[in-house]
Order: structure tokens, then sequence, then C-alpha cells
């Protein structure tokens, strides 16, 4: 497993065609990223949503529990299998 290193800024980054070399992260990994925080962004904005931290609060927390229930879920099915 690897560990998550923010975008530092377009300004920052630099690539050499297959991965950024401030962050470390593919460029497919980076613009699909850029992708989803765009389409959230056009959500909230299309909502007119006013607490607009209140949600961004929301989805982290919600990512951050889906992803913790499938590697538990991912674990305990390849403990059963072995």
């Amino acid at each position: 497993m690897q560990s998550f290193k923010p975008c530092l800024g377009k300004s920052v980054c630099r690539d050499n065609g297959d991965y950024c070399l401030s962050c470390g992260r593919s460029l497919p990994e980076v613009a699909r990223t850029r992708e989803l925080i765009d389409q959230l962004s056009e959500f909230v904005i299309a909502a007119d949503y006013e607490n607009v931290q209140d949600f961004a609060d929301y989805v982290a927390r919600k990512v951050v529990k889906k992803i913790e229930y499938h590697r538990e879920s991912d674990a305990g099915n390849h403990s059963a299998k072995d």
C-alpha cells in the first residue's frame, strides 16, 4: 500500500509524461482525482448549498468509512479463502 501525497498545485506540477515529478502520482491518477473533484464541485454549485464545508466534511467522512468497510470486507474474504 502506498501513501497519498497531495498535489502541490498546478504551478508546481511538473511531469515526465508518466507521473508528476512533484507529488509522484501517475498522470492518470492526477487527472481522475481532478475529474472527481470537478464533479463534486459542479454538484454542490448546482445544488446551491451555502454550507459547502459541511458538505465537504460529510463526503470526506463517508469516503473514509466506505474505504474502511471495503478493506475489512476484502481482508475477511482473503482469510476465509486461506
